[in-house]
């Protein structure tokens, strides 16, 4: 019989939903970087298990980005929906928004999967994030169509802009430059 030491040494074998946790994590790496364009195989060496195993618990690499994608909409959305209704609703959600940027993969999985929406299902959860975006703006900022408009909009390019690491080229283009000041100029500074 194995001693309590030995018992505490051992590797804990991880659970299906642990496993699954952590391929849909190394995904969100490999999808973020590469696009739809990344291979279950990249996606099999980031999580440190066979490709096999990740077609087994997924499918298809269609079927795992969109799992990915869809984990990465719910995070945006449970951010936004924990917003309660009240004056300072709007500032609370774009702040909560602005904070969910700090995690770069989100960001870039999330315009892959923009990229991606000619797919059918990404494509729906791609809408469907949007359109719920502006509900839940309106519905908590009692704001206008077209406040909750802009609120979509400035959070789109506010991800386009960090996508692309525009913060990080300043002087290359005045107008990248401008358009950069007046955009990110309220965040927390940006490194």
């Amino acid at each position: 019989m194995p001693s309590t030491t030995d018992q505490l040494s051992a590797p804990q074998r991880m659970t299906g939903a642990e496993r699954r946790e952590q391929i849909l994590a190394a995904a969100r790496r490999v999808f973020a970087e590469g696009g739809y364009a990344a291979s279950t195989d990249e996606v099999a060496r980031a999580a440190g298990v066979s490709q096999p195993y990740v077609v087994r618990l997924f499918g298809s690499k269609r079927e795992l980005f969109l799992a990915a994608y869809q984990q990465a909409s719910d995070q945006v959305l449970a951010t936004l929906s924990a917003v309660p209704a009240g004056d300072d609703a709007g500032k609370r959600m774009g702040d909560g928004y602005v904070g969910l940027l700090d995690d770069r993969d989100l960001l870039r999985l999330l315009m892959h999967g923009f990229i991606a929406g000619a797919d059918d299902a990404v494509g729906r959860v791609a809408r469907h994030t949007l359109g719920e975006a502006f509900r839940l703006f309106r519905e908590r900022s009692g704001g206008t169509d077209d406040d909750a408009r802009l609120f979509v909009a400035q959070g789109m390019l506010i991800n386009v802009l960090l996508a692309v690491d525009a913060h990080r080229h300043a002087g290359e283009d005045t107008g990248m430059d401008g358009l950069v000041a007046c955009t990110l100029e309220h965040l927390t500074p940006l490194s």
